[in-house]
């Protein structure tokens, strides 16, 4: 389906007439944009040995902004017609009554389209992602008698968004967006402990449905669980922390990540506000943001802003390069947009956030940087945590870790909790392995309530000293 038949055809509107009203309604701003969206979703959850919820929705409405300097005037609606996008034009107009803005330039063009009419929804059958779960449920409880209950679920969503501009120019893009998680509880002895896997990104469901993948994702719950059910106390102190690679990157993601934002730095309510150009990490800690990695979770062939995403360098041996921009943020501080400029829905501001967020490898082998830890952690997997963006102070607890004595993997523990402070925490990184993974695709970021989907990833690193929480004596 065109553009023009969803938006236009489809509603009745004529693209000319809301093509005046968005001038009408940009005129004296800095700068603005007619966001439209239209979406459908599902999503299936089994448990119990049943199918427990199985939902479809279809979503659509538009979001017109109007800039002036730093202030913004926004409306939205569901109602996707000429009378509402006017009454919106009418309220957002008055943002600029009295200001005498310039134009901004609009976002470069691109032919980069890294979906085109990938439809997850449409690449199989109601029956087949039902069996997918129940065939995922059925193997975990016949591969370990210790299993005591399994949850799978399984999502699609399919998005077409469309931005028009005062000038005249039309961006638009498709977003698929799949995933696919299952947790397994086993019990031993009375002791009950759980594993979980999630996978996903951009694409249909084939990967999903085939059993080499869904049969590999249950083995990963399943030995996590197991793992756990032989954990002991963690040990409490500050100590040498070894993460693993790949998920663990969302620390980085958290911790780091939102405080090179670019609205955080230009408040200067961040912990690197004011620092470009001088050295915040150790030494071969490079960190970049990359919205243009094919079926990644967070990539995006434009913006919701239209601008085309970039591989953005934020921090390079180092040294703090720079920011991640939306436009008005970007105009403000007298830099380019960098493509970060995502909003959760058509509802929804416009903000900079970050698309897939990961640090590059070094060249240390994995076995070397564990071997290098005479007394320590290994952490492996996160669960949830807090930070604070304006000092950079995390709080992480770990859902799979082990001690490290004399270079070797002792005993895997259970509550360790991560503390310390994101910046300090980067010129703490001594060895950086070789191994730099993405997640598997599972990452959901929150901002001023807003969620959009991202991506994070990282090699294996040696930090010394963090203080761990947990209920032993180091």
């Amino acid at each position: 389906m065109s553009d023009t038949d969803l938006f236009f055809s489809r509603t009745g509107m004529d693209r000319g007439r809301v093509q005046q009203t968005v001038a009408d309604a940009l005129k004296d701003s800095d700068d603005g944009e007619l966001f439209l969206e239209y979406s459908q979703s599902e999503s299936f959850t089994f448990d119990d040995n049943r199918l427990k919820a199985a939902t479809f929705d279809t979503s659509q409405g538009f979001g017109l902004r109007a800039v002036a300097g730093e202030a913004t005037g926004y409306a939205h609606a569901t109602d996707i017609s000429e009378e509402a996008i006017k009454r919106a034009a009418a309220t957002v107009r008055a943002v600029s009554h009295g200001y005498s803005g310039v134009a901004a330039q609009p976002p470069a063009r691109s032919n980069v389209k890294l979906y085109t009419d990938i439809d997850p929804l449409q690449t199989a059958g109601f029956e087949k992602k039902v069996k997918l779960l129940e065939d995922m449920n059925a193997y975990a409880r016949g591969k370990d008698s210790r299993v005591r209950q399994v949850s799978a679920s399984l999502s699609g969503e399919w998005q077409r968004v469309e931005i028009m501009r005062a000038e005249g120019q039309r961006y638009s893009d498709i977003r698929p967006l799949v995933r696919l998680n299952v947790s397994v509880v086993v019990e031993k002895d009375g002791r009950q402990e759980s594993g979980s896997f999630g996978g996903g990104g951009r694409g249909g469901y084939e990967t999903y449905l085939d059993p080499a993948y869904w049969q590999a994702a249950v083995d990963e719950a399943l030995r996590q669980a197991l793992v756990n059910l032989e954990s002991v106390p963690a040990p409490a102190g500050e100590m040498l922390v070894v993460l693993g690679p790949g998920w663990p990157g969302i620390l980085l993601h958290e911790a780091i990540g939102h405080g090179l934002e670019g609205d955080f730095n230009r408040k200067k309510t961040s912990a690197f506000a004011g620092l470009l150009g001088q050295r915040v990490a150790a030494p071969g800690v490079t960190v970049v943001d990359d919205g243009t990695i094919d079926g990644r979770r967070g990539s995006l062939s434009v913006d919701d802003e239209g601008t085309p995403t970039h591989r953005t360098v934020l921090i390079e041996d180092g040294i703090l390069k720079g920011y991640m921009q939306d436009r008005q943020n970007a105009r403000l501080m007298g830099v380019a947009p960098t493509g970060n400029g995502r909003r959760q829905s058509h509802a929804a501001p416009v903000m900079p956030r970050m698309t897939n967020t990961y640090m590059l490898g070094g060249d240390k082998d994995p076995a070397e940087i564990l071997k290098s830890v005479k007394k320590g952690i290994y952490a492996t997997n996160f669960g949830g945590g807090q930070v604070d963006i304006t000092n950079g102070k995390f709080v992480f607890s770990c859902t799979e870790a082990y001690q490290i004595e004399d270079g070797k993997l002792g005993r895997p523990i259970k509550g360790a909790t991560l503390i310390g402070n994101g910046p300090e925490a980067l010129t703490r990184v001594t060895m950086i392995g070789n191994d730099m993974k993405l997640d598997t695709g599972i990452g959901t970021c929150g901002k001023n309530g807003q969620s959009v989907p991202v991506g994070v990833g990282q090699p294996t690193l040696r930090l010394d000293g963090l203080t761990v929480g947990g209920t032993a004596q180091a």
